[in-house]
Order: structure tokens, then C-alpha cells, then sequence
């Protein structure tokens, strides 16, 4: 079976999640490239997804699946942009992954369920990207510095994300891509920071 290969982001920083210190989440798998990847070096993973076609496979190598559709509401009635039902506790994970999957309302969550310590690896595609590509849609394009804007600059109580790489532009992969990528240490005891 032919597999696509792994984001040359996520091998760059995955050294980044701490081992040892949780599961790391596939955030919106699809065929599980990184659930794959993460588990063959040693994490506990865990991939979620609304098709389920690539679990049986990734279920055979160790790795926690769940089917879960990250954009529809608890109760399934509303689709709007502003609902989701996140099924993840806080701090749950040492790391979290996520490539080529954009749901705003989910960003606030996705930090908040991020171990003091751990790391967020994050890429997808943005404004620009309708010129090489799909998806053109703005919905699902980041604009600019956008995920500094949700995941480095946006205060929140208590703690702080420490941006360990940011990169956005034009990438030459197949007919070429714009993505935005982030990689974030999440730091929620003050004394981490010097505070």
C-alpha cells in the first residue's frame, strides 16, 4: 500500500513533543501519515478522524483511533461555522499534530489540551494557495500570520506559547502549495518563563 509522505515540517519538529510525557494527537488523520510516523518512533498516538477508512490499519500498529466529525455540534443539529464538539480533555496530550485541516473555533481547544510542556506542530494551507490548488475556498486558506495570531499572540491567563518556528509561503511540493506551519511549546507554570 502506498502511503503520502510525512509533512518535512512534522520530522523536523517532532523531536519538539516530549517523550514520555503523554499520547500525541493526529488531529483530522485522514490516511494516518503522522499517526504512522509518530508511533514508529515511540509515541503513544492517538488519530481522529470522521472517515474511519485508514483505521484497521493504524488500529494494527498500536494506535487509539476515533471517529469524530470536529465540526458538527454535541447534539449533530448544527453545522455553522461557530460549532464543534471537542471530545479531548485539557491537558491531555504532550503533543498535538495537525496538517491540512483548518476549523478556527477549534483552536482555542486545541491549546487547551496541551500539556505544560508540550507542542503544537501545525500546517496548512493559505491565501495564495488558490492559485496552485485546492482548496481555494478563504474558509479553509489561513491568512496572513494567522496561526501566530491564534496560537503566539492571543493572551491567555495563566500561561504562555513560546513559538519555537514559524515559516509561510510558497512551498514546491507536487504543482507547488502556500502553507503557513507553526511549531508552539505550550507553558502554562510561570516559573518556565522567568515570571
Amino acid at each position: 500500500m502506498m502511503f503520502a509522505p510525512v509533512s518535512d515540517w512534522v520530522q523536523r519538529y517532532q523531536l519538539e513533543i516530549p517523550a514520555n510525557a503523554g499520547p500525541v494527537l493526529d488531529l483530522a488523520c485522514g490516511g494516518g501519515r503522522h499517526a504512522r510516523f509518530l508511533r514508529g518512533l515511540g509515541y503513544d498516538v492517538y488519530a481522529v478522524d470522521r472517515d474511519t477508512a485508514a483505521f484497521s490499519t493504524l488500529r494494527a500498529q498500536g494506535i487509539t483511533c476515533l471517529q469524530h466529525d470536529l465540526e458538527s455540534s454535541k447534539d449533530g443539529l448544527d453545522q455553522s461555522e461557530q460549532s464543534f464538539h471537542w471530545p479531548f480533555e485539557p491537558e491531555q496530550f504532550a503533543g498535538i499534530v495537525i496538517c491540512n485541516y483548518l476549523h478556527r473555533p477549534l483552536m482555542p481547544s486545541i491549546l487547551a489540551s496541551i500539556k505544560d510542556g508540550g507542542s503544537l506542530i501545525y500546517e496548512t494551507f493559505a491565501v495564495g494557495n488558490e492559485r496552485y490548488g485546492r482548496p481555494r475556498n478563504p474558509r479553509f486558506l489561513l491568512k496572513e500570520n494567522e496561526l501566530l495570531e491564534h496560537f503566539v499572540f492571543a493572551q491567555r491567563s495563566g500561561w504562555h506559547q513560546h513559538c519555537l518556528a514559524f515559516e509561510s509561503g510558497f512551498v514546491n511540493r507536487g504543482d507547488g502549495a502556500v502553507v503557513q506551519r507553526i511549531c508552539v511549546r505550550i507553558l502554562r507554570d510561570a516559573i518556565s518563563i522567568g515570571m
